[in-house]
């Protein structure tokens, strides 16, 4: 008889009463909080390893099938030559990275690679633009990229800097499903990371999206130079957002010669590991993405952001500027695990 996790579990619970009693409480607990303080969060990620998973594996099985990955593709469809002074960004203007400067894409390539990005399991198809704001004439372009895209049956997300509320009805009425605009980090340390625009503006931006009726995608970088307390910080303003992001890509710090980060400090591969179940834990029925800085990290970790509740990833052999994990080896691992992409569960 195959080996089955949910039997066992069955079977403890019903050797062990107390515990059921326990977990309903949690469960109970966890679907009524609707405010978290930074201090609830911080002593989340202070858990025990192992208590802290038993509780994001709760809170991810409440919600999701624990097995089924959601796979989303991001083309980079104007790079570089970005205004803004994000410290951790090659495509800065601000940053002497090697990064060529490529004008917006024609709308049949970007067509083009979703029908591929289709063709290879991935559902949702995200464009992203290096700007700090679009001006009207790209974001109609962009438009008809949506519009393309979506008639192929697929998610469409796109991220293009800061969006007025005018800008953000256009891409609605062509049919965006997501727009993702980062927080990046704590409000206290953000001020060390970008000066070329507030934390405001990027709140400004999701109240934009949100009023115009597209699903927020926003989450954070981690590794940024940030303590325990400021990493907590970061999870509680995406927690107690009203309502919660839709999609929470958490980022591991890519460093990138040239720019002020390069020199960063590796963050603990295990404190990544707590981020992510701290975002499934206090968001938790929002997609977790485990996004940029997956290409180095071994499958014994990618393995425990799963496990932790992540059930997202950013599928294809390039992510912006930088590597991505190649299509075989995600197929390999997810074949290890057991895992299945969500397109294959849904049809």
């Amino acid at each position: 008889m195959p080996f089955r996790v949910e039997d066992t579990l069955s079977n403890i619970l019903r050797a062990y009463p107390f515990m059921q009693n326990q977990t309903a409480k949690l469960a109970e607990s966890q679907a009524t909080q609707t405010h978290w303080t930074v201090e609830q969060i911080e002593t989340l990620l202070k858990l025990p390893f192992s208590d802290l998973i038993y509780r994001a594996q709760q809170v991810h099985r409440e919600h999701f099938d624990a097995n089924a990955l959601q796979l989303s593709t991001l083309l980079s469809i104007k790079t570089g030559g970005c205004s803004e002074d994000c410290g951790y960004c090659s495509q800065s203007s601000v940053n002497a990275t090697d990064v060529r400067n490529q004008k917006l894409m024609e709308v049949e390539a970007v067509v083009a690679a979703a029908r591929a990005a289709r063709a290879g399991g991935a559902t949702r198809f995200c464009m992203s633009a290096a700007w700090r704001e679009p001006c009207d004439r790209d974001l109609e372009i962009v438009a008809k990229m949506v519009s393309e895209v979506r008639a192929l049956g697929m998610e469409t997300c796109a991220t293009l800097g800061m969006l007025s509320g005018e800008h953000a009805a256009q891409l609605r009425e062509a049919g965006l499903d997501y727009y993702n605009h980062n927080l990046d980090t704590a409000p206290e340390l953000y001020g060390e990371i970008i000066t070329t625009r507030t934390y405001q503006d990027r709140l400004d931006t999701l109240e934009h999206v949100r009023s115009a009726g597209i699903s927020v995608c926003s989450g954070g970088i981690v590794g940024l130079g940030e303590n325990l307390t400021q990493r907590a910080a970061l999870i509680a303003q995406l927690a107690n957002l009203d309502p919660y992001p839709d999609s929470v890509p958490i980022n591991n710090l890519v460093k990138i010669e040239g720019t002020a980060l390069a020199d960063a400090a590796d963050l603990d591969p295990l404190d990544f590991v707590r981020t992510i179940a701290a975002a499934r834990i206090t968001m938790p029925k929002a997609y977790v993405r485990l996004s940029a800085g997956r290409q180095g990290m071994s499958d014994a970790v990618q393995a425990l952001c799963f496990l932790a509740g992540a059930n997202s990833i950013f599928y294809g052999d390039q992510l912006l500027t930088t590597g991505n994990p190649e299509i075989e080896r995600d197929r390999a691992l997810m074949g290890k695990l057991g895992m299945y992409p969500l397109a294959d569960k849904c049809c």
